[in-house]
């Protein structure tokens, strides 16, 4: 993976500092991030998003979904057999817990989550707020304020 050296950014721009230091995290993370368990990040509308993360051998309750500022966290701990030991004479579906982040951009929220035939479903929207939305602005017509006329004797003494 290539690194990408950002100062010659926090040199020159103002207020992207949040966007490069993200950008800088997110290499980061890549690298250490483990493949389990796999996910597929899906565009379901304009402004709509699902993640399908594959769960299989977990219950509900085993798993956890957590957003704070700006990052959803997705756990999951299976819970302890009941001093039950099984023998496995092959053990091909992973039972190990695992603790999953995504980082979200503004105005994205979680609006649902559910498990359904060993996938986990979570459906994201994003959400812009009415006063950063493209309004149209009306267009009048030419008048001058009074202040900025003069009055037309004094044109015509001029």
């Amino acid at each position: 993976m290539r690194n990408f050296d950002f100062s010659p950014l926090y040199r020159s721009a103002i207020g992207f500092d949040r966007m490069a230091n993200l950008l800088d995290a997110m290499t980061a993370s890549e690298q250490n991030q483990p493949a389990y368990p796999p996910y597929n990040i899906e565009l379901t509308g304009e402004d709509s998003y699902r993640i399908s993360m594959a769960v299989a051998g977990f219950e509900k309750s085993e798993l956890e979904l957590q957003v704070e500022q700006n990052r959803l966290t997705v756990r999951g701990k299976q819970s302890e057999e009941d001093g039950e030991q099984r023998q496995f004479l092959h053990r091909g579906i992973a039972a190990r817990d695992f603790e999953r982040r995504f980082q979200l951009a503004d105005h994205v929220k979680v609006v649902d989550a559910n498990l359904s035939n060993g996938l986990l479903h979570i459906d994201l929207v994003r959400e812009i707020p009415e006063a950063m939305k493209p309004r149209q602005i009306e267009i009048g017509e030419g008048r001058l304020l009074q202040a900025d006329r003069k009055p037309a004797d004094e044109e015509q003494a001029a």
